[in-house]
């Protein structure tokens, strides 16, 4: 399948992912295809990403090798787990696995993270969905930005695939793939690629956030999870608590959120327990087949306190020899979490019906001023900061920027983007 991806005013040379070699005349239109493997081979690659994946929620220090086969899996030229805060409007590069010139790396830390159209619309985005810049805005849009034509473009990417892992009212944690142009832009197979593994790496991060560890040797695994103020149980095949740490133990002796039926853990709420058993039912079967059963599993404590588990398994990868030491085939982590509220900006943005590009608009309209002081901002045409101003006016029902201002501030201070 062939997949446009940009007019290239100047020409260029492009590779295509099979190695030949295509020159583009000035004005043409550049077309990317794909050497697609066979589907056991896809299978044996995706069992062993899903493997690297979850070692890394115990050894976050091999989360550069698994981005690395991430990206090789689902197609492009670098991976990272990353976060934006839109208050501060900075990012954080947790992992990553170096496909990025380092040079533009840090032009983005500098300059052209303030000029990034994306953040608005991943603040949007619904967690653990691919998206990539279809879904924020038209190509044509986004080769206009300066973030394209000074940032992007030079380094040949021509789009972006990723998914949100865990959402604040500020902030987002996000998995993302550069598309280079011998990649081309991200189609239905490059989401259908990422729905297989984004699950897999929501419950390593989300593991990881609760552990905080720096790695874990095998035969060191309970010690370890003694330590830690979460809940950790240690299941059996079947389904038997084995080993509860301090904090797990607490849970059970309380019977405030989990107790023990038959030395299996089980839960207060039926919809919960019958979670819980669902994916403890599939542990042992090995990674890939706990897929998307039970990443967080909701538990509610008799005062109302909510908490949520995560289940990892223990039968493959260097998990392995842990899980045998103890005769385990899951690991189920267990605490107490926030209810998470929405954001200023997708209240704003659903009860307008905005599009990305016109909430991020809004924002700079509301924080810059002018039509001409915002374009600059935000790397666009004048002509572009005016249509976007004239739908804002229709669907907020407002006719001046000063009420625009006002009606921003009746959701949200500070402002949110």
């Amino acid at each position: 399948m062939h997949h446009p991806l940009e007019n290239f005013d100047d020409g260029a040379t492009m590779v295509y992912a099979d190695d030949s070699v295509l020159s583009v005349a000035p004005g043409d239109c550049v077309f990317a295809t794909d050497r697609r493997s066979t589907a056991a081979e896809r299978a044996d690659a995706l069992s062993a990403l899903i493997g690297d994946i979850y070692d890394a929620a115990l050894d976050p220090s091999l989360w550069v090798r698994a981005l690395h086969k991430v990206r090789a899996f689902i197609g492009g030229s670098s991976a990272a787990l990353f976060s934006k805060d839109a208050i501060r409007k900075s990012l954080n590069v947790h992992y990553d696995d170096g496909g990025l010139d380092p040079h533009y790396k840090q032009l983005y830390f500098d300059k052209y993270g303030q000029l990034d159209p994306f953040t608005t619309g991943h603040m949007l985005a619904e967690v653990g969905e691919p998206i990539s810049t279809i879904d924020i805005l038209p190509f044509e849009d986004f080769y206009r930005t300066r973030f394209h034509r000074e940032w992007a473009r030079p380094q040949g990417l021509v789009d972006f695939a990723c998914a949100v892992i865990e959402k604040s009212t500020t902030s987002v944690a996000m998995v993302g793939i550069f598309r280079h142009a011998r990649d081309g832009i991200v189609d239905d197979e490059t989401r259908r690629a990422m729905r297989l593994i984004v699950p897999h790496i929501r419950r390593a991060v989300l593991i990881g956030q609760v552990t905080d560890l720096k790695s874990m040797e095998a035969a060191t695994l309970a010690d370890t999870l003694d330590g830690l103020s979460a809940g950790v149980f240690l299941v059996d095949e079947t389904d038997r608590v084995i080993h509860a740490n301090d904090s797990g133990r607490s849970m059970l002796d309380t019977r405030e959120v989990l107790h023990l039926a038959n030395g299996k853990l089980a839960a207060r709420s039926a919809g919960s327990h019958k979670a819980l058993r669902e994916v403890f039912g599939v542990a042992g079967s090995g990674d890939a087949a706990v897929g998307t059963k039970g990443i967080s599993i909701p538990l509610t404590a008799r005062d109302g306190e909510r908490y949520v588990a995560h289940v990892l398994p223990l039968t493959s990868g260097v998990r392995r020899q842990a899980g045998a030491r103890y005769s385990a085939v899951a690991a189920t982590f267990v605490h107490k979490v926030e209810l998470r509220t929405q954001s200023p900006s997708e209240v704003i943005a659903k009860t307008f019906d905005l599009t990305p590009s016109e909430l991020r608009t809004l924002f700079a309209v509301v924080r810059v001023g002018g039509v001409a002081e915002t374009a600059e901002t935000l790397g666009v045409a004048e002509s572009t900061i005016k249509t976007h101003l004239h739908r804002l006016f229709a669907k907020t029902g407002v006719s001046r920027q000063a009420d625009l201002v006002k009606l921003v501030a009746g959701f949200s201070s500070p402002l949110v983007c």
